[in-house]
């Protein structure tokens, strides 16, 4: 047992209360206490943000209540959370109901779905918050039956006494209310776990299957009204002028008008990101209704110029960001990349004397690799309800991060937090883009200006041609190699447009004697954002594909290569602030290895590529098994292995990996988005390659590393070796290295 003395402090605490029917409401608030020398950097949320808060409720007749406070978007938040309360309050899973909370920053906190930090945030808190509830029903039970608390047991939500005497949790919930909260806890180890590690089936699957309103889409009320924004046709413009005439004479349509988004001299919090700042409104009963309607709007369009916005930045500290005002091109934009490319870049991190080893190596390698803008694509367009008053608002709707929308609402509207209600629904997707949160403020805007209850819809063109966007990347790879084939130096320059995708301190750094790693960056009014695994899910691509021709180079098989690197790094580390843990890197190569016979007999039908990387905390490795299928490339097997420490939901955790392989093939060799003039050129399925049903591999296995570590990432640590396990299979099957995502035979470009 893990004795736990000070988990409930000042800042860490629980609230015992009655139910009215009879019962115990545990309120929960806590601040998530894991130790991390780079908590801001692996959060990416400023430390205000990380106190969260929840309830849990037993009541009389033995359901036990865990309001989720955190979005679900497929991830499967709200079956893996109520996992890690029901584990420590040792309750039987079947007497547990789940609901989605409303956001309430005081009650619930930032509630923030991203970052792969759900369950990292949450496993200390939701287990100290299952302990003090157990041990406050022992209390009341002793008490009951007066015997010593030592004597009472629990198991499968009963309390039980070696005299014979027992009691559901239910029954002794009321007086349990009663009982002061334990200031001392003890934990379970993982050995004795019952409920972790224990596949569950998604809490909400049956709503699910059975087509119950549980999205934002699905989301009305009597007298909603339907809007939609008619953006311009480019980044860089902005409405000139506009007839409205034939619209307004089309049936339902109550108002067509322009609004902006941000008055001028707004402070933008850090993820108030918006695409267009003046909206172009239609208002009507239906949503064909307005859609039919806003093909009749005569509009003339203007360059927006350049532009100044005032930006909050984590620090506290007010910036001005300068969005140029050029109609940018895919061509021109590769130009400026490869003129950025050949000027001096700023320094990320430098060990060794790398200059002088690479004067000196018997051989340099050195490629470029490219990756274009990606859209984000979920499934159900972005939308948003709202009804504002002018003495209060409610919204619902699908969001990543309520805690970051409610402040900028807040401000928008003139109206006190207290006063401001976010709903939030199931999400079909997210993968960041739900983290912006400017559709739901346009969104309140527009029911303020209607003085009415409206429901904000994208289509799917409107989605895909909005922004916010994986940036476009590139990033140019040197190796030098003594004359006995030996890797002495490593370089790294990579750049993007609008930042670069460097992770300066990932592996090889700390494996090699000379290292350098440079970055940087090209201003753009395309908007871009967070993509899952955000810079990771290129920079793995590129390195690993390198790894790979180095490997090849060097004589040496491609995982052996990157063993013998990782050995290096435990026993000899070079440098300082090596983020990931060589052992654990290791660890999930190792399994990937074995598991897919690496090296051995019988795969001989099968083009393989391997490809391994660390992010959001996990390690994530796999082997592509690749074949020529009429006459294209396809991926038939894969095999992947995760270090993500302890799996709460096996079955879920092995779905979100599998997903996360279909994910990274189809963008490996799909995934683009061009501009022309500021123009994306593409803006819906029918031209916006995606992976079809027929091209998933036919296996994916997803083997785990079995340890009692904390959990960490799982969400988007096994995208991003997608990407390189599929360019090195690729290489097998075609005899040729891709440079150029998405990986395709066309004319190369160059950066």
């Amino acid at each position: 047992m893990n004795n736990d003395k000070n988990a409930l402090d000042r800042r860490s605490f629980l609230k015992a209360s009655l139910l009215s029917g009879g019962g115990l409401m545990l309120t929960v608030s806590w601040l998530s206490s894991f130790k991390s020398p780079h908590k801001a950097e692996a959060l990416n949320l400023p430390d205000q943000w990380s106190q969260l808060n929840g309830y849990i409720q037993i009541t009389s007749d033995n359901k036990i209540k865990l309001i989720c406070p955190n979005p679900e978007f497929g991830q499967n938040v709200m079956t893996s959370l109520p996992m890690i309360v029901a584990e420590e309050l040792d309750a039987d899973w079947k007497n547990v109901v789940v609901e989605m909370g409303p956001h309430d920053p005081v009650k619930l906190g930032a509630q923030f779905t991203g970052g792969s930090n759900s369950v990292r945030m949450y496993w200390k808190p939701l287990r100290e918050a299952g302990a003090a509830a157990r041990q406050m029903l022992r209390e009341a039970a002793a008490q009951t039956w007066n015997v010593p608390v030592g004597e009472v047991t629990t198991k499968a939500g009963v309390l039980l006494h070696s005299s014979g005497k027992s009691a559901k949790y239910g029954e002794m919930a009321s007086k349990a209310a009663g009982v002061p909260v334990p200031k001392e806890l003890k934990l379970k180890s993982p050995k004795e776990f019952t409920v972790v590690r224990k596949s569950k089936k998604n809490v909400e699957v049956q709503k699910i299957t059975s087509g119950k309103p549980l999205f934002g889409l699905d989301y009305t009320v009597d007298g909603m009204l339907i809007a939609m924004i008619q953006h311009p046709p480019a980044f860089g413009m902005k409405v000139k002028s506009f007839d409205a005439a034939e619209t307004l004479k089309m049936p339902g349509i109550k108002d067509v008008f322009i609004l902006k988004l941000y008055e001028d001299g707004f402070e933008q919090g850090g993820f108030d990101t918006r695409s267009f700042n003046e909206l172009l409104v239609i208002v009507g009963n239906t949503t064909w209704e307005v859609m039919n309607a806003r093909k009749k709007l005569t509009v003339s369009w203007e360059s927006a110029g350049q532009l100044k916005d005032t930006v909050a930045g984590r620090d506290g500290k007010k910036r001005e960001v300068v969005v140029p005002g050029a109609l940018e091109s895919t061509t021109t934009q590769m130009q400026q990349m490869q003129d950025y490319a050949a000027k001096p870049a700023q320094q990320l991190r430098k060990d060794g004397d790398p200059e002088t080893a690479f004067k000196n190596a018997a051989q340099v390698i050195e490629r470029t690799y490219n990756g274009p803008f990606l859209a984000h694509n979920c499934m159900e367009p972005m939308n948003f309800f709202a009804h504002v008053t002018e003495e209060k608002a409610l919204l619902a709707g699908p969001l990543q991060a309520p805690g970051w929308a409610e402040p900028t609402l807040a401000k928008l509207l003139n109206l006190p937090p207290e006063k401001i209600e976010i709903q939030m629904t199931r999400m079909g997707g997210g993968f960041g883009r739900r983290a912006y949160a400017h559709y739901l403020s346009e969104a309140a805007l527009i029911s303020r200006k209607v003085k009415a209850p409206v429901k904000l819809m994208y289509t799917r063109e409107d989605d895909m041609t909005y922004g916010i966007y994986r940036p476009m990347y590139t990033a140019t790879y040197r190796a030098a190699l003594d004359a006995n084939k030996n890797l002495i130096a490593f370089h790294v320059k990579g750049g993007g447009i609008p930042e670069h995708p460097i992770h300066a301190n990932r592996f090889p750094a700390g494996a090699v004697d000379n290292y350098l790693a440079e970055g940087w960056q090209i201003p753009s009014n395309i908007t871009i954002g967070a993509f899952r695994a955000p810079r990771s899910n290129f920079n793995a691509a590129a390195e690993q594909s390198f790894l790979d021709e180095v490997a090849e180079a060097a004589g040496k098989d491609p995982i052996e290569f990157r063993l013998a690197l990782l050995k290096r790094a435990k026993e000899n580390p070079v440098g300082k602030n090596n983020e990931y843990e060589p052992d654990r890197y290791a660890g999930v190569l190792q399994l990937v290895r074995d598991k897919s016979n690496w090296g051995k007999p019988g795969n001989e039908k099968f083009h393989r590529g391997v490809a391994a990387y660390f992010c959001h905390n996990s390690y994530a490795a796999h082997v592509v098994d690749m074949v020529s299928r009429d006459g294209q490339p396809y991926v038939e097997r894969v095999y992947s292995a995760m270090d993500c420490g302890i799996v709460i939901n096996p079955d879920a955790a092995t779905n979100m990996v599998q997903g996360a392989v279909v994910d990274g093939i189809g963008n490996s060799f799909y995934g683009e988005l061009t501009f022309k003039d500021g123009v994306p050129q593409k803006n819906n399925f029918s031209n916006y390659r995606m992976i079809r049903i027929n091209e998933v591999p036919k296996s994916i296995e997803v083997h785990f590393v079995e340890n009692d570590l904390d959990p960490t990432g799982l969400g988007e640590p096994p995208f991003p070796p997608v990407f390189g396990a599929v360019a090195n299979a690729l290489h097998k099957l075609k005899g040729k290295r891709y440079y150029n995502q998405p990986f395709r035979d066309e004319p190369e470009k160059t950066i």
